[in-house]
């Protein structure tokens, strides 16, 4: 099966998360590329990703090194990005909440119908809804008119798993991975009924949810030793 730089970050970050690669382990582009069956160009692109993500770190030489990671630090990433996205659809509702900003997250929630009537996932599909995903929620953040709820993202972002785009996916239980994930498009469609209706205590508490939701499917993801699931041919 042919990988592009999306199926090779998300292999590689099941991988780290699931403790396949273990914390101080050593990654250098050719050995992964050859094990994974791929050019180095993805595997670049990936580890940039990963250590964005705070999951690998760049050693001084060559190569990258898998972080330590812990639950503990995991869950206060997620818990800080569901405080400051949920502070910030509370200030969308505060601010006006402009037409224009729930214009868009209805768009991004109309994507979102369009993919999951599908009821599939594959691989390309979960990509499309991890863009659809990250606008969603840029939106939200972009709509609070803060930048100090930007820029305390912005530095969020780089604990691991903090980030929107770090998704994790089994794609040996593709109908499992499309509940879960239409459990949480269902979520956004909550949030932005609660927006539109000036209700920002209750957006605010349902964009904490949200993110609770994020790190229980993680959790549940990494304790099932998904390693073991993972094709990388």
């Amino acid at each position: 099966m042919k990988k592009d730089k999306h199926a090779v970050l998300s292999i590689l970050r099941n991988k780290i998360l699931s403790g396949a690669l273990n914390q101080g382990d050593r990654l250098a582009e050719i050995p992964t590329a050859d094990m994974l069956g791929v050019s180095r160009t993805p595997v670049r692109i990936a580890f940039r990703a990963l250590e964005q993500e705070g999951l690998l770190t760049k050693l001084p030489r060559r190569g990258y090194q898998v972080r330590k990671v812990t639950n503990e630090e995991i869950a206060g990433s997620v818990e800080v990005r569901g405080v400051l996205e949920g502070l910030a659809v509370r200030q969308i509702v505060e601010k006006g909440g402009g037409s224009a900003i729930i214009a868009e997250l209805r768009l991004c929630l109309h994507e979102g119908d369009t993919l999951f009537a599908e009821r599939t996932f594959d691989e390309e599909k979960i990509q499309t809804y991890v863009e659809i995903n990250r606008r969603f929620h840029e939106c939200l953040v972009k709509g609070s008119q803060n930048n100090a709820i930007v820029m305390a993202l912005q530095i969020n972002e780089h604990l691991p798993m903090a980030s929107v785009n770090a998704l994790v996916f089994n794609p040996e239980q593709p109908e499992r991975e499309y509940e879960r994930l239409y459990y949480a498009h269902q979520q956004h469609h909550a949030i932005v009924q609660a927006i539109a209706a000036g209700q920002g205590a209750r957006a605010e508490a349902l964009m904490k949810e949200h993110a609770q939701a994020a790190l229980n499917s993680y959790e549940q993801i990494a304790a099932s030793g998904l390693s073991k699931t993972i094709r990388t041919e």
